[in-house]
């Protein structure tokens, strides 16, 4: 469901982060519906990618639909993971804790990057963020049944416009998170994402990952530099920050064919400043203008999929983020070029 070659990881990868650090039955759901919101994702967040599991996961949104198979161990403190892509041009993605490759067979192509983005839901109370009850309430829906799995179903509710609610089902016994829709204001499904099949506790097998990771021989390997900046050193800057979001990342990327050949000259790039809220996240990036490939203001919409294209003076800007457009508009109204 991302379109835009940087998210190639979100369909699958973020999602291995829901996981719950206990079992949560409907009954403690319950009793604990008074805890602050931040208290019950704290539990999710803190052991994401702790669960040892396989199986078939499947996104579906705007009339799109996208499946692949996914494997995630957990060993020693180290976390691996295999995507297999089941739609679309084969794409296979491997992972050891912050190392990605990006494997595009028909090509002969691999990327691999140390991912400086959070991965994990919600990201960023890795920051210390501790207003998410603010912004959203969670409440307990009792349960239901997701690919053969009991669930507790978890509602969580914005408490204003600028943001999408969710509806998350956790099996009973593990915690794995199962399934995950976005709901609009009218409470309709805007996208869903779930496990068709999955075995949780399986075997770790890390080996079957770094031996695919080592395997680079007849492939042309990109490796983007990613550079750590700040918007306001680079002349930008956002004159009203957009309330309950705050940044948590921002970096300087090489576009396109410059994207870190080995050999190849520098070309132009890309800044990108990655705002949260602690369960979502809005991503700007900044760019030259081209008027070969930027020729006109641009809106689109994919499942839960904001995207917002518009020409700033010299530069071209990109917002994209699951928030409803209105918010996206609110960044973009608010980011200035500075003298």
């Amino acid at each position: 469901m991302r379109i835009h070659p940087f998210f190639a990881l979100t369909l699958l990868g973020a999602f291995c982060g829901f996981v719950s650090a206990a079992p949560a039955p409907a009954a403690s759901a319950a009793s604990d519906a008074s805890q602050p919101v931040r208290s019950w994702l704290l539990r999710i967040h803190e052991a994401a990618g702790k669960r040892n599991f396989q199986g078939t996961f499947v996104v579906s949104g705007g009339g799109a639909v996208s499946s692949a198979r996914i494997a995630h161990f957990y060993v020693a403190g180290q976390q691996y993971e295999r995507i297999e892509s089941l739609d679309g041009q084969a794409r296979h993605v491997f992972r050891h804790n912050d190392l990605v490759q990006t494997v595009w067979p028909s090509s002969r192509v691999v990327v691999v990057e140390q991912t400086q983005l959070p991965r994990a839901f919600p990201a960023v109370l890795q920051t210390g963020d501790d207003r998410l009850s603010e912004f959203y309430a969670l409440h307990p829906e009792g349960g239901g049944r997701v690919a053969g799995h009991d669930a507790d179903v978890l509602r969580v509710q914005p408490r204003d416009h600028r943001r999408f609610g969710y509806r998350l089902w956790a099996d009973r016994s593990t915690g794995l998170l199962l399934r995950a829709d976005v709901l609009n204001d009218k409470d309709e499904v805007l996208e869903s994402s779930a496990f068709s099949d999955v075995t949780i506790n399986v075997r770790p097998q890390p080996d079957s990952v770094l031996q695919a990771m080592r395997r680079l021989d007849g492939y042309r390997v990109l490796r983007p530099s990613l550079q750590p900046i700040r918007l306001e050193d680079e002349g930008w800057m956002l004159r009203e920050a957009t309330p309950g979001f705050r940044l948590i990342s921002g970096v300087k990327r090489p576009i396109g064919a410059a994207a870190g050949g080995e050999g190849d000259p520098p070309g132009p790039s890309v800044l990108q400043a990655v705002y949260s809220d602690g369960l979502t996240h809005v991503s700007l990036f900044i760019e030259p203008y081209d008027p070969k490939r930027h020729t006109k203001d641009m809106r689109a919409t994919l499942g839960a999929t904001q995207t917002l294209m518009r020409r700033h003076g010299d530069w071209w800007v990109t917002l994209v983020g699951d928030v409803p457009l209105a918010t996206l508009k609110q960044f973009a109204k608010g980011l200035e070029r500075r003298p």
